[in-house]
């Protein structure tokens, strides 16, 4: 989340004057992320966040993210609803952008994950797998592996910029990738961007929900995990949490059992979701907009979890 588009007092009065929500009493952006703008707005009525959709985001992939909020949320997932307005429509226009309303949830994230967050997020991803069952729309993930190679091709020299050499290691490691890529694994619904700042914890530390669907598609639940393990089993100093990874995976095991496939794909996937969020990462450096309310993400981060991963994990040997 971010603030790329600054809305007037007049323009959010106009585009409210669709929906039967009062009149706005506090609005203010909410300056974390770096794919759309997000605004906390209140109004006479209730709590709702804005998001005007920038970046990456597709207008054709939009009815897909704000149909799958309305059916888990309608299956009791703690997501956040999309508003529709007077006729129905829950995609609407701002400054000429995509815009969508949905529900203020509350909780809060995890700055600094527990092994308990890592367990309860574990549980959380699996619900949401479950949940997403049926859901009859399909998107393919368009930042899966295959697109891995055609996107770094357009960023080698940025690579080589931010560490002498590393070109030459990535292309091994898309390589190895590619060789070893798992097929054939249970898939569905995943959300594919399940980190820390986007699931919700009650004051008990339970979970509480999950935000920001953005990402979401069709894919490999255990890639979900991957994504996961990566973005809240690291510490500081970058090394991997085997005891809150194993944690994660036993929560998540409270709700849906992996098979024996998933848990021996788990190791590669961990490496491909690191090389997503690098390569990503690496694409946003020099793109970020001047002026907007966001710092992009060092990709750094990233490339040394992918170093950690190239040794390889061992998640389920004795005590897991």
């Amino acid at each position: 989340m971010a603030v790329y588009t600054d809305i007037t007092d007049d323009e959010l009065a106009a585009f409210l004057g669709d929906y039967d929500l009062g009149q706005a009493v506090a609005f203010k952006g909410i300056a974390e992320g770096v794919e759309n703008s997000n605004f906390l707005l209140e109004t006479t009525t209730g709590r709702f966040i804005l998001t005007v959709y920038e970046r990456r985001a597709k207008p054709e992939d939009l009815p897909y993210f704000l149909d799958l909020l309305t059916w888990l949320a309608d299956r009791g997932y703690p997501s956040a609803k999309p508003i529709a307005d007077r006729s129905g429509a829950t995609l609407k226009t701002i400054r000429g952008k995509p815009a969508a309303l949905v529900e203020f949830l509350p909780g809060l994230s995890a700055r600094r994950p527990t092994v308990a967050h890592c367990r309860e997020a574990g549980e959380g991803l699996a619900w949401l797998h479950l949940a997403g069952e049926g859901y009859p729309a399909r998107r393919a993930n368009d930042l899966g592996q295959p697109h891995w190679a055609p996107l770094f091709a357009k960023h080698r020299k940025a690579a080589d910029g931010l560490k002498p050499g590393l070109a030459a290691t990535i292309d091994k490691d898309l390589a190895a990738l590619a060789l070893a890529w798992p097929r054939g694994l249970p898939s569905g619904v995943i959300h594919a961007d399940y980190f820390p700042d986007n699931v919700f914890f009650k004051p008990d530390g339970k979970f509480a929900a999950t935000i920001d669907f953005y990402f979401a598609c069709d894919d490999a639940y255990a890639y979900d995990i991957a994504v996961t393990l990566n973005a809240w089993c690291f510490e500081p100093d970058g090394s991997f949490n085997i005891t809150a990874a194993r944690a994660l995976i036993a929560g998540y095991e409270r709700r849906r059992p992996l098979s024996p496939a998933e848990r021996d794909a788990i190791p590669i996937l961990a490496r491909g979701a690191a090389m997503r969020f690098f390569l990503t990462r690496l694409a946003d450096w020099g793109a970020t907009p001047a002026g907007a309310l966001v710092k992009p993400k060092d990709p750094l981060e990233y490339e040394r979890k992918l170093a950690v991963h190239r040794e390889g994990l061992s998640l389920f040997g004795a005590g897991a």
